[in-house]
């Protein structure tokens, strides 16, 4: 049974931060020291999803939705709390990155497969019908240095949506080209939250989300603060973004010196 489950999680990233506005800040840099400062971007985190559910994940942007998928991926490690996922995780989030440059698409395309945890058999068995799906047809021969964005996400989209997960990572469903593509890259998505145990879905489209997931959650600069069925946990950000504007801004948690 696929599961998620995490428990007081705090992220936070240290970063140097050397400002030159100030005099001290300019004596500090002359004596060759630098300052930093800690960004917190998810703070006490504790969820649980159980098979069977699709969670929504909706807040302003650098609430810290992404970040919380790539935490659930594995990516992110946190500095405390507990993350246990059981279950094949499929990240379709941020899929143009991880290339090797220098190498075919049909090698990039086996890679990446590794990586998502096909088998080589399993490759050998689906990789042709990758390669077709991309639509990519003789660009498959030559290095992908020489793809424009609109054909890498082809090829890490058609890649990554062969894999058949237990959990599926969605962050948002990204352009992926013309418009042929992005029709057929719309239905291979649908197919995957279906077979999928859990989904967990980031998206800033709070008209379709009722359709795809009956849980959300709402975050707020790193923070839950509404987790229940989608409908009331909508119907409250978009109250509250509408009576005060400053409740949800785009802006990140205040840092902390350290």
């Amino acid at each position: 049974m696929a599961r998620i489950f995490l428990q007081n999680v705090d992220l936070e990233f240290r970063v140097d931060a050397l400002k030159h506005d100030t005099f001290r800040s300019a004596f500090v840099r002359f004596l060759g020291r630098k300052t930093s400062r800690t960004i917190k971007t998810l703070q006490s985190i504790s969820l649980r999803i159980e098979s069977g559910e699709r969670v929504g994940l909706i807040g302003h942007n650098g609430a810290g939705k992404t970040t919380l998928l790539k935490v659930i991926a594995g990516i992110y490690p946190p500095q405390r709390g507990v993350v246990l996922t059981e279950g094949h995780v499929c990240p379709l989030f941020e899929v143009v990155t991880g290339f090797e440059w220098d190498a075919s698409g049909w090698e990039n395309i086996r890679t990446r497969a590794l990586l998502l945890g096909m088998s080589p058999r399993e490759i050998d068995r689906r990789i042709e019908s990758i390669g077709e799906f991309s639509n990519l047809g003789e660009f498959l021969d030559i290095p992908v240095r020489h793809y424009s964005q609109g054909m890498h996400l082809r090829l890490a989209f058609a890649t990554s949506a062969a894999v058949d997960p237990e959990i599926l990572l969605l962050d948002e469903v990204m352009a992926a080209g013309d418009v042929s593509f992005m029709e057929s890259a719309r239905r291979r998505m649908n197919t995957l939250m279906e077979r999928a145990s859990i989904v967990v879905f980031a998206t800033h489209s709070l008209d379709m989300l009722p359709r795809f997931c009956e849980r959300t959650i709402l975050l707020r600069h790193g923070s839950i603060v509404a987790d229940g069925p989608t409908e009331d946990v909508v119907k409250l950000y978009t109250e509250a973004a509408s009576e005060a504007p400053g409740a949800f801004a785009e802006n990140a948690a205040a840092p902390v010196q350290a």
